[in-house]
């Protein structure tokens, strides 16, 4: 790891009776590093997410966002500070068009409560959101409802409007999940370039290794609550550890 940390987390643990789904969990991310999340479904990947964005509230342990203890802030508190997330299954207004939605991920930015859409309409509103549909390469579908965009157009709009939200640190949850096979690597690659051009630190969860091969500078690998190994994507992936509990591979 280079660079300052932006994010500190010390022991954490949270229990859901007597269920470990995260087990003293210690790691710290610098400004600007892109760390792929992998594991198994249910080693605490989304948990440590959830977590950390203030979607649960963790049995112990402290999490710092620079310096500044996020352990119970709410989550809209905790985005206001620039903590900010995209979900599995994207978060949009289905009857809301794609400028609409960004419109009001826009306005959620302020420091102060959120406005009416009526409110948001605003000459550099709209310029600053419309920038992001080009960055994000969705301008053609601006005034069309977003329930009506095809699932990788849904995705970008998603991490769009997180963007827009003055994200610094942003943690996308399996952004690639639902897209076809062939798209996937331009959606990401699309992704990428617009977070690395806000010098934004990333966190993504993703299941498909080759993603995580070609994305992926630090991997850390959950299991059973607990952070598995953590270090270089090569290192990782090639862990004897990670390739039984993770990844399934074996060596040639």
């Amino acid at each position: 790891m280079t660079g300052s940390p932006v994010l500190e987390v010390r022991r954490l643990t949270k229990l859901f009776d007597q269920v470990v789904a995260a087990r003293d969990i210690d790691v710290t991310i610098a400004t600007e590093e892109v760390v792929s999340i992998i594991g198994a479904n249910g080693a605490g990947k989304t948990t440590f997410v959830n977590l950390v964005t203030g979607y649960a509230h963790p049995s112990g342990g402290s999490i710092r966002f620079r310096g500044q203890e996020l352990v119970g802030l709410p989550p809209r508190e905790i985005t206001r500070l620039g903590v900010c997330r995209s979900f599995q299954v994207p978060q949009v207004f289905s009857t809301m068009s794609v400028l609409e939605n960004l419109m009001i991920a826009h306005g959620l930015s302020d420091r102060g409560r959120g406005a009416g859409l009526s409110a948001l309409a605003s000459r550099d509103r709209v310029e600053a959101c419309a920038e992001l549909l080009s960055v994000y390469r969705i301008e053609a579908y601006r005034d069309r409802p977003a329930a009506l965009v095809p699932q990788g157009v849904r995705k970008l709009l998603d991490i769009a409007m997180a963007t827009a939200r003055e994200a610094t640190l942003l943690f996308l949850d399996e952004p690639t999940s639902g897209i076809a096979t062939e798209e996937k690597f331009a959606v990401m690659d699309i992704v990428m370039a617009a977070l690395a051009e806000r010098k934004a630190t990333v966190v993504f969860i993703e299941h498909d290794i080759d993603i995580v091969e070609r994305y992926g500078r630090r991997v850390l690998a959950f299991h059973e609550g607990g952070i598995l190994a953590d270090g270089p994507a090569a290192d990782v992936l090639g862990d004897a550890r990670v390739r039984e509990h993770v990844t399934g591979r074996r060596r040639a």
